[in-house]
């Protein structure tokens, strides 16, 4: 398993890298929305309904309609960013609600939990939230510096992996504290804690390799750690999401991983809080 693990990563990171700096714009939006598209048809099996394709309808027919309600051309988004910024900060405010439920479980899960209204409607708080905040950071500045959101884009990927890197072998070497035992009972605070020190070494080193402008150290910081500490809640309450509809992966398509979801949890919920840091304080 360990070794189809890495296989599979060996090979979608360059190409996932390989996007971000090489898809023309307009390819680019249609790259991300096709994943998060994958990601809501996976959430389908967190959602009380009798049949997944109905359940898939109504998000697929949002994030459609969100790409033909906004601008989706890079400097469109550059010129309207407020309606992406809104649609970011529903995702960030998302998270905070998702916070007190993690940390309640299995407490306080009757309001939601045989609920296919609400189970769909965290579907879309997760995952368009998400497609916008990518959209967001790759469109920024791009026609005075056409690259300089492709770095951002990736600085949050590398954010995320430095900090489940971290958190791995931190845990793994010191573990000891249970984190959310009820969620997911490998993690624990050592862990937690070893990831944000991943995070923030990495986000300031791609920061200075990359040229990517912060207001100051402290600044960048800051959002690392908040931004790594909110990638652990998604990958969190994924777990809860699937623990309550009994399931063990969301999907298959990734040899090793399982699917789209168990892959993008993490990120799902740190591109929102990034992207609504970033443009406020950075």
């Amino acid at each position: 398993m360990l070794k189809q693990r890495v296989l599979t990563a060996a090979v979608l990171a360059p190409m996932v890298i390989a996007g971000i700096f090489l898809l023309p714009f307009h390819i680019f939006v249609i790259a991300v929305a096709g994943v998060t598209l994958l990601g809501h048809w996976e959430w389908t099996k967190f959602v009380d309904v009798s049949s997944r394709p109905l359940g898939f309808i109504v998000p697929a027919l949002l994030l459609i309609g969100s790409l033909f309600t906004f601008p989706v051309n890079e400097t469109g988004l550059e010129l309207t960013g407020l309606h992406g910024g809104v649609i970011a900060l529903s995702g960030a405010v998302w998270w905070l609600l998702a916070t007190v439920m993690v940390l309640k479980y299995p407490r306080g899960t009757n309001w939601w939990s045989n609920s296919a209204v609400f189970q769909q409607l965290f579907g879309v708080l997760t995952l368009i939230p998400f497609l916008w905040s990518v959209l967001l950071l790759r469109a920024n500045g791009y026609d005075t510096q056409p690259y300089l959101g492709a770095k951002l884009v990736l600085m949050v990927c590398l954010l995320v992996w430095a900090a489940d890197t971290g958190a791995y072998f931190a845990g793994k070497r010191f573990g000891k504290r249970k984190m959310a035992p009820s969620v997911s009972p490998n993690k624990t605070i050592e862990g937690l804690i070893g990831g944000l020190v991943a995070s923030v070494l990495v986000t300031s080193g791609v920061a200075h390799l990359f040229s990517i402008p912060f207001s100051s150290i402290y600044t960048l910081g800051a959002i690392a750690l908040v931004t790594s500490f909110a990638s652990v809640l998604g990958d969190l309450a994924e777990s809860m999401f699937k623990r309550v509809a009994g399931v063990k992966d969301s999907g298959r398509i990734l040899p090793g991983h399982g699917g789209i979801l168990d892959r993008i949890d993490s990120l799902t919920a740190a591109f929102p809080v990034f992207t609504v840091l970033y443009f406020w304080l950075a």
